[in-house]
């Protein structure tokens, strides 16, 4: 790979990198595809990270869809594939030398409620771009606070890797396209819609002042409807701090997280 990449930087060609986890859909592809479009040379890994997930069962559970995810990687004209192992990455244990300071970003929301999550979100991406010398690193917006941490990230270490967030891809029916959603029975596909049926209902319902009643009736929205909901929250959208009080003029996201059974499904919306 290091001489592929070492000739793609004798013809001056930027490298644009998308990290996975396999279980690719429609919004992996179409990082890759607008990488592609950009002229990049296209590096896609595909790696299930163990330090991030604060869940063992969650671990175990993650789908893996390799021989589909190649397939869909070569029909969309992804040049190289990264496929390390775990002992690939962490050659010396999962342990980290490094701690993150990330302040804010790591105390509310995912990294409230899943404690240590990004700190081997960081800990991965950190490795992956020593291994790879990305100029565009392409993120999904879906998962709008990792963006942000993983932009931190990047500063604190001073890396000249460039972030580029798309927009989030949803089916048909609104639901946020995710490698989880494959491990929804029918019945839970079915009442999954319901989270961006409230971001929307909170988006249409927003108005300058406050916010406290709007936010409890989109929990209790998602509650009747058979979620478990762990937040839902409004953030300043440049900073992520939580919102008990619009000024009308403030950019705001609408970010949620709530389990149907034991799948824990992730959405936002910019309002």
């Amino acid at each position: 790979m290091n001489l592929f990449l070492q000739k793609a930087g004798a013809k001056q060609q930027k490298t644009g990198f998308v990290p996975t986890m396999g279980a690719l859909h429609p919004g992996h592809i179409s990082l890759v595809e607008t990488a592609k479009q950009r002229g990049h040379l296209v590096i896609c890994s595909i790696f299930v990270n163990p330090t991030q997930f604060n869940d063992a069962k969650d671990f175990q559970n993650y789908p893996i869809t390799i021989e589909s995810d190649i397939d869909q990687l070569e029909k969309a004209g992804c040049d190289v594939l990264f496929l390390p192992s775990v002992s690939e990455m962490y050659p010396n244990g999962l342990a980290s030398k490094t701690h993150y300071e990330l302040g804010y970003l790591e105390t509310v929301l995912e990294g409230k409620y899943r404690p240590g999550h990004f700190q081997g979100v960081c800990q991965v991406v950190h490795r992956l771009l020593g291994i790879i010398p990305a100029d565009f690193l392409y993120l999904g917006q879906k998962d709008f606070q990792q963006c942000m941490v993983i932009k931190k990230m990047i500063g604190l270490q001073g890396l000249k890797t460039t972030i580029v967030i798309c927009p989030t891809l949803r089916e048909p029916d609104g639901l946020a396209m995710s490698s989880r959603n494959m491990r929804l029975d029918e019945k839970a596909r079915t009442r999954a819609v319901e989270i961006s049926s409230t971001l929307n209902y909170i988006k249409t319902s927003l108005q300058p002042g406050d916010l406290s009643i709007l936010k409890s009736n989109a929990i209790k929205k998602l509650n009747d409807a058979g979620f478990k909901t762990d937040y839902v929250e409004i953030a300043d959208a440049e900073t992520l701090a939580l919102k008990d009080h619009w000024d009308g003029k403030t950019k705001l996201v609408a970010l949620c997280a709530a389990f149907l059974g034991d799948v824990r499904l992730i959405d936002n919306m910019l309002l």
